[in-house]
C-alpha cells in the first residue's frame, strides 16, 4: 500500500475526492436493537417519550417520507419529526446533538486509511486545490472530518444532504464544477466506487484514479478509469 503514497499523478491543478471508502474507513451498523434503544433513552431525555421499535419505525418512516421529496434527504428533518411528534420543538442545537449521538452510537469503527494523509499533504505541499464531493450527511461527516483532522486539507466541502442530489447524478458534479469554476480537464476524480465515483466523474468529462478498498462494491471489468489502484 506504500506505493499509493507516491503514485498520484501531480499534472492536475484540481483534485476532487470520495471520503468514505476512498479516504476514511468506517463501519456503521443501524440494525442492532441497542441502538434504538439508547435512542429512544436519548429522546426521552429531552422529553419525547419513545421505547426502541418505535423510534426505529418513525425513523424509516420519516427517512422514506424525505426520500419521495428529493433524492438525497437532510437527515436533520427526520431527526426534527421524531420531536415533533411527541410534542417537543427542538432547537438546531437539539437536532446537531441528536444527529452526531446517533451517528457516534451506530459507528464501531472509523479511521483514515494509511494513505490518505500522505496524499492530502502532498498535494497541498504542490499547491494542488483538494476538494470534497460526498454521498453523505453534513451533520455527520464534517463531525468526522474535524475528528480526523483533515479539514483543513480541503479547499471547499460539498456533501450531497446540502444540495438534495448525490453521485452519480451529473447535477452534483456540475455544481461543484459551477461554485469552484473548474475546468474538468484540470481535474481528478478520486474513488472507491466504480459506478458513483468513476463512471459518475467521467460524465462530466473528469479523469478519473480508482482505488478498490474494504468497503468497495465488487469490482467491475467493464468500468475503466484513468488510473487504477486495486488494494483489498
Amino acid at each position: 500500500m506504500s506505493d499509493m503514497q507516491v503514485s498520484v499523478d501531480l499534472k492536475y491543478e484540481n483534485y476532487i475526492f470520495d471520503l468514505y471508502g476512498t479516504l476514511i474507513d468506517i463501519h456503521t451498523e443501524e440494525g442492532k436493537r441497542k441502538l434504538w434503544k439508547a435512542l429512544a433513552k436519548f429522546y426521552r431525555v429531552h422529553g419525547a417519550f419513545y421505547f426502541a421499535g418505535g423510534i426505529r419505525r418513525g425513523y424509516h418512516k420519516y427517512v422514506k417520507e424525505e426520500l419521495e421529496k428529493s433524492e438525497e434527504i437532510q437527515v436533520e428533518k427526520v431527526f426534527k419529526k421524531l420531536f415533533a411528534v411527541k410534542g417537543v420543538e427542538a432547537d438546531d442545537a437539539l437536532i446537531l446533538e441528536t444527529c452526531r449521538y446517533f451517528r457516534d452510537t451506530s459507528t464501531y469503527h472509523l479511521r483514515l486509511y494509511e494513505w490518505s494523509l500522505p496524499i492530502l499533504q502532498k498535494l497541498k505541499e504542490n499547491g494542488k486545490k483538494v476538494y470534497l464531493l460526498s454521498n453523505a450527511q453534513r451533520s455527520f461527516t464534517y463531525h468526522e472530518m474535524e475528528k480526523l483532522d483533515i479539514v483543513k486539507y480541503f479547499d471547499a466541502i460539498h456533501i450531497s444532504s446540502d444540495y438534495g442530489v448525490k453521485k452519480p447524478n451529473p447535477k452534483f458534479f456540475e455544481i461543484l464544477i459551477k461554485k469552484e469554476n473548474l475546468d474538468v480537464k484540470e481535474c481528478l476524480f478520486l474513488g472507491n466506487d466504480q459506478t458513483c465515483d468513476i463512471l459518475g466523474a467521467q460524465g462530466v468529462g473528469m479523469d478519473t484514479w480508482y482505488v478498490h478498498t474494504n468497503c468497495s462494491p465488487e469490482y467491475r471489468e467493464d468500468v475503466k478509469a484513468t488510473y487504477e489502484f486495486l488494494f483489498d
